[in-house]
């Protein structure tokens, strides 16, 4: 009898609503695939269930690759996310080491000012940044977004390494400068490798803003050839008032599956990198 009621204290306490939690987050990705994989006709027709597939097309898929440029749109976003991203890694490893381990003055006031800084909307920056871009010539070219991304990455992924950079005893880096290293190879030999949670954690939130990044691609690299999966998808498979729903989920789901898939395999290392300069020590 003790044992019935735990079981139904827990089924009511933990499982439902983690049951409620799992389809309300999952809806979204079932209802994209379901409308990718079902011919046009059906999309419309009232006496189809419309949560159940009636019948199984792939024409969908064709179109978007065979009528529009979505190889160019993910080739496109793919580089500019990976460069973007090494960019920015780069920038913050150096920038939330400084912060973490040099005391200098105004070290304090300069990572609140970081912090501060990837709180300012993008729409008040890309008016300044985008005559930044016409004078240097960049418009329309991946270097317009490589080099405007890490305004957004490069704060936020900074302050996240710091914290995690706090966490490692400074014993053990001062113990390999002793034995003959200097500060930068003490970084690179030491640190980093035992940070892999944290520069994981930046590299996937990097990464995934960069994916699904749309002003700065939509005003900066949106003509031709030159198009993201975000611009790319609004701006092709959206006419008047004529939306291409089948094409639109498509492109939806292979726009999402790289994100998920990322945070598929690393999302331990994710969560302990957000979540490892919470508690000082």
């Amino acid at each position: 009898m003790v044992g019935s009621r735990k079981l139904g204290k827990r089924v009511l306490g933990i499982y439902l609503p983690l049951a409620f939690f799992i389809i309300f987050l999952l809806f979204p990705f079932y209802w994209m695939s379901l409308v990718s994989l079902k011919p046009t006709n059906d999309l419309f027709e009232l006496k189809y269930n419309p949560f159940w597939l009636q019948t199984f097309t792939l024409e969908n898929y064709l179109y978007l690759f065979q009528n529009t440029a979505f190889p160019e749109w993910l080739k496109n976003t793919l580089i500019v996310s990976v460069v973007s991203t090494a960019v920015s890694l780069a920038c913050s490893i150096l920038i939330g080491y400084a912060l973490a381990r040099l005391r200098f003055p105004g070290s304090n006031f300069l990572g609140v000012g970081i912090f501060l800084a990837y709180l300012v909307p993008p729409t008040l920056l890309f008016l300044p940044l985008s005559q930044v871009i016409v004078k240097l010539n960049l418009y329309n070219t991946y270097w317009a977004l490589i080099l405007t991304y890490p305004t957004q990455l490069i704060p936020f992924a900074s302050w996240l390494l710091m914290g995690y950079f706090r966490t490692i005893p400074k014993e053990i880096e001062e113990c390999a400068m002793a034995d003959g290293c200097t500060r930068m190879e003490a970084l690179v030999k030491i640190i980093l490798p035992l940070s892999t949670p944290g520069l994981i954690s930046a590299g996937i939130f990097c990464f995934t803003l960069c994916w699904n990044e749309f002003l700065y691609a939509l005003i900066f690299m949106s003509s031709g050839p030159m198009k993201t999966i975000p611009v790319g998808t609004v701006s092709d498979l959206i006419k008047a008032d004529t939306l291409f729903w089948g094409s639109l989920m498509a492109s939806a789901v292979l726009g999402s599956f790289p994100i998920a898939l990322l945070y598929s395999f690393f999302v331990k290392y994710y969560v302990s990198g957000l979540t490892a300069g919470a508690v000082k020590r």
